[in-house]
This record gives C-alpha cells, structure tokens and sequence, in this order.
C-alpha cells in the first residue's frame, strides 16, 4: 500500500497569526523583525512585502526603503507556539502519526489506511483547512502525496494559498521539471556546484547515474539522486514518539557582546542540564547550541559527546566548542539556548579502575545536587557564574 501523507503548510507563518489577531493588518505590507537595533533583519514578511522586494535576512533599513508604508511588528513566540500548539490539536484526532514544524506553521500527517474511518486523504485536508480557517482564522495550504518529500515541494508550489496533489507513481514526472532550489536537503554549496555543470532542473540531475554523481558529490550521491526523483521512505513520528530532549534557554535583556557573561551564562545552563540529566538517569550524546543574533538571524550548531555524558564539566566543555562554532559574527546576541540530545541510559557496567579525579568530581556533583535540592539553586554557586551577579 503506497503512503498518504498531507503536508498542512501556513505561509509566512508568524505574519499570518498577527494577522489572525488584529484584521487591520489585512492586504497591507506586513514585516516582522526584531526591534531596538539598528541591525535588525526581516524574521518574516507577507507575500505583499515580498512583492516589494523585500526578502527574510534583510535588514530592516533597506526593506523599509523598498516599501515605506510597510507596518513593522515584533516578533512574538508566545503567540506563534499557541496557534501551532491548536493546529496540531485539530490534526491530531485524524492520525497518531503527526508531526509539527519547529514552529512554522508546518505539518506532517500519514493518514495512510484510515480511509475507512475519516475519507479519502483529500477529504481530511480540506476538513482541517476549513477547521483551521474557522476556529484559527488561518488559511493553510495543503498537499498529498506519498511521501513527505514530495508533499513539501507540492506545498512549495503552490505558495501562498491552494492545494496539490502528488499521485503514487508519479513523484519522477511531478519532480522533472521543478527547479533545484525548491528541493529540500539539497545545499546553496550544491546548487553551486551543480550549476557550474549546467544542471538546473531536477530531470537534468536525474538523468545521471550514481556513479557519475559521487564525482562531484561523493557521499552525497546517492541522496541528491533520490531526492530529485522524488524519493523519500522517511516516516511521520507518531506524536508522542518525539525524543526526550533538556532544553534550557536565556534571554538577554540587553545585547549580550561580553563573551565573559555569555559564557557564565553558558556554565549555568549547563549544570541545570547536568543535574536534569542525572535525575533522571540519562546522559547526553549531543550538545546542540542555538544563538539568535540581535539583527534575527538564528544558527544551530551541535557536537557529539563521546562517551554519552551527564556530566557538568563535560557538558560546559562541550557547550564552550559549539558556542565557539555558533557565534562566529561580530554582533550581540539576544537569546541563547542549549539542548542536550540522543539522550541514553549510562552504561551499566562501571569502569573496574575509575581514576580518583573521576570519582572525586561524580562524588562532588552528586553532593552538590542534594544539597540545592535542599536549601535552592544559589546555596551552591561555582566562582566562574558569580559574574552574572
């Protein structure tokens, strides 16, 4: 039985729920940037801004003069996370098998064999299309195809609003003529590449083998030849499935430039992520570390942890390299946040031999842990975070 997964997408996400929320906002040019800095940059737009030239990374100076009657809104998270909360509330009695953008007003759903119970695949993305557009005042596009890679590129085209549908057996011919940019997971550096061979459309690529690819993508081959035929085999996680993450953030009140305050911050997070990890039993093997600049610009950065690792000194270790690989730009930042990932069980057999120093510090943290869970996180502080006071 071949797949049916819809791809629900809200274009210009952030602009469309401000617009949910205040009808004046309506058929006029809509920007959302960071305010306060005069390096801010367009975080999101209306398609009427974009007509206008304006494009996400911009600086808002140089959007403004492109369309000066254009209305400039803060970005508001809070707000943005409630509506995708809700949607995914509407989709979610339809399949176990959703799974939601970061945020962005996208949705996957594998309503593959519930025909019997809900319709066709059809019939169930125009049903939460008209929910979305009466309860949220959102307007999403939709899309159906049997994979999740063709779903997003048939929502792509349709862009702003409308619907398209992807028959099975027909992702190559639906895929031949679309341009290589429009293909996920496919890089600016391979489009580069790519185009200094003359290929542009996706039949160009696809008409080469593997072997021939691999010259100039190596590894990459065999996923660049998939992917402009159209074929994926990822599934849609079950809505519950999603793994368990420490997720610990901070907003600076004022453009963080000190690196000496940032990283006091960063070893503060850490130890909440050290102590979170080893209450429940888990160790991290990956930190991943997203910077948001003052101008709007975000970049995630990870390393993996070799071993998996629970440990506060390990953590901040590696925390302190992927900030290094994240905040390469000579500007503040507005907002820090660190993730610990792939999270496992520690290995049951302990070392035979454990060093001294080892056992010294688990011992240390292990105190350390009792005696803030006991008198408050301040009863204990390391001299590298007194900064931050």
């Amino acid at each position: 039985m071949s797949r049916s997964i819809i791809h629900l997408n809200i274009a210009d996400f952030a602009v469309a729920v401000e617009r949910s929320l205040d009808s004046r906002l309506k058929n006029r040019p809509v920007i959302v940037a960071m305010p306060g800095s005069g390096r801010a940059r367009v975080f999101d737009m209306c398609d009427e801004a974009y007509g206008c030239g304006i494009r996400k990374g911009m600086p808002v100076f140089r959007a403004m003069s492109r369309c000066r009657d254009a209305r400039v809104l803060p970005p508001r998270p809070a707000r943005y996370e409630q509506a995708m909360n809700a949607l995914v509330r509407q989709a979610a009695c339809y399949s176990p098998q959703l799974e939601p953008g970061d945020g962005d007003g996208h949705l996957f759903l594998d309503v593959t064999g519930t025909a019997r119970l809900w319709g066709s695949p059809m019939d169930i993305a125009w049903r939460l299309r008209k929910q979305a557009r009466f309860e949220l005042n959102l307007d999403p596009i939709w899309s159906v195809a049997p994979n999740r890679l063709t779903a997003k590129i048939a929502s792509r085209i349709v862009k702003p609003r409308g619907e398209y549908i992807v028959a099975a057996g027909e992702e190559s011919e639906f895929m031949a003529p679309l341009s290589l940019d429009l293909i996920p997971g496919i890089e600016h550096d391979d489009l580069e590449r790519m185009a200094g061979f003359n290929l542009t459309l996706a039949r160009h690529v696809a008409a080469l083998s593997e072997e021939e690819l691999s010259v100039p993508f190596g590894a990459r081959a065999r996923f660049i030849r998939n992917a402009v035929q159209g074929v994926d085999d990822t599934p849609v996680r079950m809505i519950h499935d999603h793994p368990p993450v420490v997720r610990l953030d901070h907003g600076f009140g004022q453009d963080a430039v000190n690196p000496e305050r940032v990283a006091c911050i960063l070893y503060i997070l850490a130890e909440q992520a050290g102590s979170r990890l080893r209450q429940m039993g888990l160790a991290a093997k990956r930190v991943v570390i997203r910077l948001e600049y003052v101008d709007g610009i975000r970049v995630v950065r990870q390393i993996a942890a070799r071993p998996a690792t629970a440990s506060d000194a390990s953590l901040a270790a590696l925390a302190r390299q992927t900030l290094g690989l994240a905040w390469r730009r000579r500007i503040g930042i507005r907002h820090l946040c660190l993730t610990c990932e792939g999270l496992v069980f520690p290995p049951a057999q302990l070392p035979l031999f454990e060093a001294p120093a080892v056992q010294r510090k688990n011992r240390l943290e292990t105190t350390v842990d009792a005696i803030r869970s006991r008198f408050g996180r301040d009863s204990v502080q390391m001299a590298r975070t007194l900064a931050v006071t």
